[in-house]
């Protein structure tokens, strides 16, 4: 007898805003459902850079059907981003009147620091209906990529944003049993001074631009001194050395 399983609802209602989770890079890190409302949604909007540039596009560009209409959310690198969620808002709203269906692209899971959330609130308050779809984050694709489990038994795991001050670093570091430290860039000599301080440097791992071709893994004390890092980049630690120890 074959199981049954209760009917999909991955065909998208009209005058509804999708946020898609569409994984870290690599092409085939998407659910079933984000693929078949991709495949279905007549708007696709996206965040891009100012120069038109966008990784979210990229990584689902095989995925998209021909004759979509298509929305480039253009963010201004160091200009605030609250007029451009406001417009974009206002445009995807104009389509939801129309009864068309809206997927708003998101690199690894929309909620999971991901920029839809900044339309979904948008959205919602203006009375449209907006569903999200769960996505592969950065920090799951890291963990698989290195062979390293987040966390096991009772451990206490935190996600660490890289641009917080060195003493709230230290705070925070010093009393967890693991960390994905996120959000590097720039910040990445502060951050590897301070896990060199605590003295977890051999229970850290670094990875950049996890799954795509570009990717890069090492431990973080394999790094030259002067190693730069980019945003896409994260250092997970566990106390343990392995989380199954």
């Amino acid at each position: 007898m074959s199981a049954e399983f209760p009917a999909s609802d991955s065909l998208p209602v009209a005058g509804t805003a999708y946020g898609l989770g569409i994984g870290p890079g690599e092409p085939d890190l998407i659910t079933l459902k984000a693929y078949n409302i991709l495949q279905k949604a007549d708007v696709i909007a996206y965040p891009a850079l100012e120069d038109g540039v966008s990784l979210a596009r990229q990584i689902v560009d095989r995925h998209i059907p021909e004759g979509r209409i298509e929305i480039a959310i253009r963010i201004e690198m160091g200009k605030p981003a609250d007029p451009i969620y406001d417009a974009a808002a206002i445009e995807i709203g104009k389509h939801l009147a129309d009864g068309k269906t809206v997927a708003v692209l998101c690199e690894g899971d929309p909620f999971f620091y991901g920029s839809f959330m900044y339309l979904f609130g948008r959205l919602a308050e203006a009375g449209h209906p907006v569903k999200t779809v769960p996505g592969v984050s950065s920090m799951m694709a890291c963990a698989a990529q290195l062979g390293a489990p987040l966390a096991a038994k009772n451990d206490v795991l935190q996600v660490i944003p890289g641009p917080l001050d060195a003493d709230r670093l230290r705070e925070q570091l010093a009393k967890t049993d693991a960390a994905a430290i996120i959000k590097l860039g720039r910040h990445f000599a502060k951050v590897r001074g301070v896990i060199n301080e605590l003295g977890l440097t051999d229970r850290a791992r670094y990875i950049e631009r996890a799954t795509l071709e570009t990717q890069k893994m090492v431990p973080l004390g394999d790094l030259p001194t002067d190693a730069k890092a980019p945003y896409f980049s994260m250092i997970l630690i566990h106390r343990r050395g392995d989380a199954w120890r």
